[in-house]
């Protein structure tokens, strides 16, 4: 029995509860789904007839990133709502595409949890279970302009809202190799737990954009995606 449920997020933050798995639409024109996985590896290959390309990639990988691999690929199925999927592939960076399709991808995987986001615009996601170790490396992500947006109350997760914000972004721009405090920052934000949403840059060299950044939290679930502008 699967033990996992549909949240579909209208744009007036109304929740409807259904069968299956998590998933809510963005603005303009875009998906957020969350799966949580119970399952067994052959669960998900009854149902994906995977392309060779995609069998050759698959055949490499072992253990839970077999399974993360597996559970992306049918997440961004099943919310596409199409009887006949497409290849999911990777470019020479390595970032995840749609072959074929008008739709940006990104994927993120935590613990059991896998997110995935589907936009025709360029986007990113990070979701992460709440740790309080986040607290003993921020040095290490976040800039002494971003510790001013800290306050004592949701502390912990405001730290992973600005790691996921900076990953989301990391995953939209696609071509690795930004440093997170030098390249990329987070304007100031007020975390809460019913959601909010705030911006971001990416600056390198002559590129230079600017994301949409919105953060929710699902019991100890944090989930930051970013939409490029």
């Amino acid at each position: 029995m699967i033990k996992i449920y549909v949240y579909f997020r209208c744009t007036n933050s109304n929740i409807f509860k259904m069968p299956l798995f998590l998933k809510f639409n963005i603005q303009p024109d875009g998906l957020v789904g969350i799966w949580q996985t119970n399952e067994q590896d052959n669960y998900f290959q009854e149902k994906l007839n995977l392309f060779p390309s995609e069998s050759d990639e698959l055949e490499i990988l072992k253990n839970r990133k077999r399974t993360e691999w597996l559970s992306s690929r049918y997440l961004l199925h099943i919310l596409s709502e199409r009887e006949i999927r497409g290849a999911c592939l990777k470019d020479k960076f390595g970032k995840p595409y749609l072959e074929n399709s008008e739709f940006h991808i990104s994927i993120s995987h935590s613990s059991s949890y896998t997110g995935v986001i589907a936009s025709t615009s360029v986007v990113g996601i990070d979701i992460q279970v709440i740790i309080p170790k986040i607290e003993r490396i921020t040095s290490k992500f976040v800039t002494e302009d971003e510790f001013r947006y800290i306050h004592n109350t949701n502390k912990t997760e405001a730290f992973h809202a600005i790691w996921g914000a900076k990953e989301a972004m990391y995953k939209a721009y696609g071509r690795k190799e930004l440093d997170f405090k030098k390249h990329i920052s987070v304007g100031e934000f007020h975390f809460s737990r019913d959601g909010f949403i705030f911006t971001g840059e990416v600056k390198k060299d002559d590129f230079y954009k600017k994301y949409a950044l919105s953060c929710h939290q699902f019991d100890q679930l944090i989930l930051v995606y970013a939409i490029e502008q």
